[in-house]
């Protein structure tokens, strides 16, 4: 779900959108088939106890990091009309790489200058999990996580970064290990004024 497919539930107006994964989709029986088919494939037998019943572990592990818990994107009236940043840091975060089916991890910043409505802080969270359970690229999800933060509040100014260490990289090929990758989507004032740009920059850790 992406945020034009959210165009009728986020309204400024509306209290709530709910985001909330497709959950019939998912077929474990064939998934934990097609996993054992696929070890057996790489030589690896499954007769001994402690593999017997691997595959059926390794699909069930796959469908919990490929679904995200639905939530209430619950956004309130900015009545005391704050005009800072809210920020939101050390926000930990898991995903899949969609070119290796690899893992990687790391953690997030998202802040926004509040316009008319203020959003529930959990829900910070709560949307960098949503994006981020399915295979992805961390710039793709590092945008998606602004771009439903705009079209939820319109807010005046919205940033998010991101770093995270790809086990794509750290655990074949390159084998880099320790190396961690930074994104970052600033839109609105962020991206327009210096100074806003540095003090967000400054708060979410990022130096250089």
């Amino acid at each position: 779900m992406t945020a034009s497919e959210l165009t009728d539930e986020t309204a400024v107006d509306a209290p709530t959108a709910r985001l909330a994964p497709v959950e019939d989709v998912m077929d474990l029986p064939a998934a934990e088939e097609a996993a054992g088919a696929f070890l057996q494939a790489l030589g690896i037998e499954l007769d001994s106890e402690h593999l017997r019943a691997t595959p059926g572990r390794m699909a069930r592990a796959w469908a919990e990091m490929l679904t995200p818990r639905p939530f209430e994107m619950t956004t309130f009236r900015n009545e005391e009309e704050y005009d800072e940043l809210v920020l939101a840091r050390d926000i930990p975060f898991r995903s899949i790489c969609e070119h290796h089916l690899l893992p990687f991890t790391g953690h997030a910043c998202v802040a926004y200058l509040p316009g008319e409505r203020i959003l529930g802080l959990s829900k910070l969270a709560r949307v960098v999990e949503h994006f981020a359970c399915r295979p992805q690229t961390q710039e793709r999800l590092t945008k998606q996580v602004a771009d439903l933060l705009q079209a939820e509040l319109q807010p005046k100014a919205v940033g998010v970064v991101m770093r995270a260490e790809h086990s794509c990289m750290t655990l074949r090929g390159v084998q880099a290990t320790g190396s961690s990758t930074v994104t970052s989507t600033l839109l609105g004032k962020l991206r327009s004024d210096p100074r806003s740009r540095a003090e967000f920059m400054s708060l979410a850790g990022v130096t250089g």
